[in-house]
C-alpha cells in the first residue's frame, strides 16, 4: 500500500463542480478544504507509486478546476 497526501489548488468559481468530481475519483480516501496556499488536502491510497501516479495525473490533475497539486508521499515513522 502506498499513501500520500495530495495538495490541491482550485479555481476561483469552479469549487463545488470540482470537489463532486474528485469525491468520485478511487484513490481518494479523504478530503478536507484548507485556507491558505492550497485549497484541498487529499488522502490517497493506491497498490503502488505507478498506480499513485496515475490518479494524481490521469485523474486529480486533469479534472476540470484543479490549477496545480503538490504530491507528498508518506513513509512510516
Amino acid at each position: 500500500m502506498v499513501t500520500a497526501i495530495v495538495l490541491v489548488r482550485l479555481a476561483a468559481g469552479k469549487e463545488k463542480q470540482t470537489l463532486a468530481k474528485i469525491r468520485e475519483i478511487k484513490g481518494v480516501s479523504h478530503m478536507t478544504a484548507v485556507f491558505g496556499r492550497w485549497d484541498l488536502v487529499l488522502d490517497v491510497e493506491t497498490t503502488d507509486v505507478s498506480t499513485l501516479s496515475n490518479v494524481v495525473v490521469r485523474d486529480i490533475r486533469s479534472t476540470l478546476g484543479v490549477l496545480s497539486t503538490e504530491s507528498l508521499v508518506t513513509t512510516a515513522i
